[in-house]
C-alpha cells in the first residue's frame, strides 16, 4: 500500500482507481484480522484504499495514514469508510498523540523507504504509536527469495474493473542486487478504450538481520517472524519477512 506522497501510482486517481482492482483482498488481510482480535483501537501505516482499514473499523477504533490523498478519497467513499478517522500523513514522520492496540503497515509498504533512515522513522513511529500491551505487524519481501529470480521481470494479465470492464495490467521490473532496489513499472490498458496509465516507483530488499537491528534499536522486540502469511516460520528461502512483535 502506498506511503510514498510523491509516487503517481498512489497519488495519481487515474492510476489510483486500479489499485483495488489490482490488489485484491488476501491472507495478508485475513493474518491482521485474526491478529485483530481482543484488540479495541488499530492504526494503518500507508493505509491505502482503506479495504483493510474499512473491515477492522467495524468493530473498533481505527485510524488510517497515508500520504496519498487520492488513495485516502477511495477509502473514504467505501462501505464502511464512515467509521474510518483518515489521516494524510507520512508514515515516517506522523504523531496523532494516541496509542493502539494494533499496528499494522502491509502491502509491502515498508518496502517504499529507500534508506535505512526513512525505515528507522517508520519503526520509531511505530514505536511511539503502540500502547504498553499492543502489537504490530508489517510485511517485506526477503532478499533471500528473489536473489534466486531474474533481475529482470515482466508479466502482463487481464483483470475486471468495478466501472471500466476489462482492463490489461502489466508490470516491468528491475532488480538491483547491489543495492537492494527494484525499479518497476505499472501499467494499465483499458481494453474497450485502448486507454493507457502508468507509473514508475521504487521498493528496497532488506535482509533481516538488518532488519532485526533497527527494530530492537526503535525499542521494540519480536515475538515471532514468518516468511508468509500463511503462518509458516522464516526461513533463509521465505519469500516474505513478516514480523510480529511489541514495545520491549
Amino acid at each position: 500500500m502506498s506511503t510514498s506522497s510523491d509516487d503517481p501510482l498512489y497519488r495519481d486517481p487515474s492510476l489510483a482507481q486500479f489499485y483495488d482492482t489490482a490488489n485484491r483482498w488476501g491472507p495478508d488481510f485475513d493474518f491482521c484480522m485474526k491478529l485483530a482480535e481482543g484488540a479495541n483501537s488499530a492504526l494503518d501505516l500507508g493505509c491505502g484504499t482503506g479495504e483493510l482499514t474499512a473491515a477492522l473499523a467495524a468493530t473498533r477504533n481505527v485510524t488510517g495514514v497515508d500520504p496519498a490523498a487520492a488513495m485516502l478519497d477511495i477509502g473514504r467513499a467505501r462501505p464502511g469508510g464512515g467509521k474510518v478517522a483518515w489521516v494524510e500523513g507520512d508514515a515516517r514522520t506522523v504523531r496523532l498523540r494516541k496509542r493502539y492496540d494494533l499496528i499494522v503497515l502491509t502491502g509491502h509498504a515498508f518496502q517504499v523507504f529507500l534508506t535505512e533512515e526513512d525505515q528507522r522513522a517508520a519503526l520509531a513511529t511505530i514505536a511511539a504509536h503502540l500502547s504498553p500491551a499492543g502489537r504490530f505487524v508489517f510485511d517485506t519481501r526477503n532478499p533471500g527469495f528473489y536473489g534466486e529470480r531474474d533481475v529482470r521481470h515482466s508479466s502482463v494479465r487481464q483483470l475486471e474493473h468495478a466501472e471500466l470492464g476489462a482492463i490489461e495490467a502489466s508490470d516491468e521490473s528491475h532488480y538491483d542486487e547491489t543495492t537492494g532496489i527494484l525499479s518497476y513499472e505499472n501499467g494499465y490498458r483499458v481494453l474497450s478504450t485502448g486507454e493507457h496509465f502508468a507509473g514508475r516507483s521504487q521498493i528496497l530488499y532488506t535482509p533481516r538481520d538488518k532488519l532485526a537491528r533497527m527494530i530492537s534499536d526503535a525499542g521494540l522486540i519480536i515475538d515471532a517472524w514468518y516468511g508468509d502469511w500463511e503462518g509458516n516460520p522464516f526461513h533463509a528461502r521465505s519469500r516474505e519477512i513478516i514480523p510480529v512483535g511489541r514495545l520491549a
